[in-house]
């Protein structure tokens, strides 16, 4: 848990945040959330899957501490007290007894426990990668819902816009038939796309709500003026061959690690197992104070000390041990098998999300070129429409490939920064720095 701490404090998310930094509607007591990291901060705190991986690094932890407690000395104390009755020949003694001991034992040779120890130590770093897994799944799952909100209220206010050009061309188009310079066809077509727009807003409004709801539901607060991604935001382009973060995927990716030392452990068990055929040694130090003897007959107080070895050597145990071998043995080809299927799935993601980062560098700057150029059109169109140099329909659809391309572009930069968090996810090497430098991308909407 040292680690988790050290995530916590070097992502600032201090407790107090959700107090100081988090609007709060005191009428509702809803807390909203604005910035990346305040969403990163009560994801933390309120995710269920997070707190099962917490505790299950804390059975390992305390997994662990029992195992090699086992091989530390042993101390027992023993206190006994008897109301003794003998009849012998018709001769009725009763006497109080009275014994106490203290034991000492530590084991000198025991393979069974030796192998319990490292199986549960790999035990418990299993549980530390699922955990940190679990840590990168959740915040790369908030950024890419909070992105998600994003991009939904940036179509909204695209859709917005659209709906304004559209309208004012409706209403010119509605004076010029008016004056009999337009066609009824070209006053139906306007008024057509205006009904798309129109529905295509109502449909965009429908997905924002979700997909607050969607963010809302993964971090436990509800979604305020989001921050939003600049558009001087100073994205690194991607470094380094696809095989360079395949091999950091082998070697860093939380998952695969945990599979590996599942794997480990599982030798570890097979050992265990293995030991119940040897000799278990252990040194034994007694000291006793006692006033009963032999068949419980009273006898003066005497003070005696124990000093030995005992030594236990399995014979024949009914086969229960070769079924225990049998049984860790095909639990460490389970382990083997996830390990590979695991393997393969990262394998599959990094190459993906690296092709997806690769592609996203690509299409930002053509669909900035496509806006630029879409926008051109848009203008030069309106004005040839008002010289009578081309049609309604031409205007409007120069409108829409405006509009459209205005929202691709907003697509694809937020895409970017998704896939830019999944690589390094993958990859194993996703850090508080990475997290952190995601926030600074973004600015308080209005800036």
């Amino acid at each position: 848990m040292k680690k988790s701490i050290r995530w916590l404090f070097c992502l600032g998310f201090a407790s107090s945040i959700s107090i100081v930094s988090l609007a709060q509607d005191y009428d509702s007591m809803e807390i909203t959330g604005t910035t990346l990291e305040e969403f990163f901060s009560a994801a933390i705190e309120y995710s269920p899957q997070l707190k099962i991986a917490e505790e299950r690094l804390n059975i390992g932890s305390a997994r662990s501490s029992a195992a090699q407690g086992q091989l530390l000395p042993q101390l027992r104390a023993n206190a006994s007290r008897s109301d003794n009755r003998r009849n012998a020949l018709g001769q009725l003694d009763t006497f109080d007894g009275e014994r106490y001991s203290i034991t000492l034992t530590q084991v000198l040779f025991n393979w069974q426990a030796y192998s319990a120890r490292k199986e549960a130590t790999l035990l418990e770093d299993q549980f530390e990668a699922e955990y940190f897994g679990e840590l990168a799944f959740l915040l790369t799952d908030v950024a890419e819902k909070y992105f998600d909100v994003l991009l939904a209220s940036d179509a909204l206010n695209s859709i917005a816009s659209e709906l304004d050009a559209v309208s004012n061309q409706l209403d010119q188009i509605q004076s010029m038939y008016d004056r009999q310079l337009a066609q009824i066809t070209d006053l139906y077509q306007a008024q057509a796309s205006l009904a798309a727009v129109e529905a295509q807003q109502l449909q965009l409004q429908t997905e924002l709500a979700m997909r607050r709801e969607a963010l809302r539901s993964a971090s436990g607060i509800e979604s305020g003026n989001l921050f939003r991604l600049s558009d001087e935001a100073a994205i690194p382009p991607l470094e380094n061959s696809i095989n360079y973060w395949v091999q950091q995927a082998e070697e860093n990716n939380h998952q695969i690690r945990a599979r590996q030392y599942a794997v480990e452990a599982a030798d570890k068990r097979i050992d265990q197992r293995r030991g119940a055929y040897m000799p278990q040694v252990n040194f034994i130090v007694q000291r006793q104070d006692s006033d009963v003897g032999f068949d419980n007959r009273p006898q003066d107080r005497t003070d005696n000390t124990y000093i030995g070895l005992d030594v236990t050597i399995p014979l024949y145990a009914g086969g229960s041990n070769r079924a225990g071998v049998r049984e860790a043995t095909s639990q460490r080809r389970i382990a083997e098998s996830e390990l590979r299927q695991v393997e393969l799935q990262a394998n599959e993601a990094i190459r993906s999300a690296y092709l997806q980062v690769q592609s996203a560098e690509t299409m930002i700057a053509a669909a900035r070129k496509l806006l630029e150029s879409t926008e051109l059109t848009s203008t030069a169109m309106q004005r040839g429409f008002e010289l009578g140099a081309v049609t309604n329909v031409d205007v409007l659809n120069a409108l829409r490939d405006q509009f459209r391309a205005e929202r691709d572009l907003q697509r694809v930069r937020y895409d970017h920064v998704k896939y830019l968090l999944l690589l390094k996810r993958e990859a194993g090497l996703l850090s508080a720095d990475d997290m952190l430098e995601v926030g600074s991308w973004l600015e308080a909407a209005g800036n």
